[in-house]
């Protein structure tokens, strides 16, 4: 019978934008590199994914508080 994969671990969240902006740059230098092993290759994959969503969603948040601003309506800004 075969086995069923092993959940992912729940990747833990940067301290800010720019912390997972390093974090993912670090990451696609190493992975371009071609010194990593495979399945060090195939994590850092995922965890660059899961950096580059963070990052946007970040950067979406942060566009809509400057589009709200733009319209004159000053409203908190609550991170996602």
């Amino acid at each position: 019978m075969p086995q069923a994969a092993a959940p992912s671990p729940t990747p833990s969240e940067p301290a800010s934008y720019e912390a997972a902006l390093q974090e993912l740059e670090q990451l696609v230098a190493r992975i371009e590199s071609g010194q990593l092993p495979l399945d060090h290759m195939l994590v850092g994959y995922q965890r660059g994914a899961w950096l580059l969503e963070f990052c946007r969603a970040r950067l979406e948040a942060v566009q809509e508080q400057i589009k709200v601003l733009d319209e004159g309506i000053l409203q908190p800004w609550n991170e996602p």
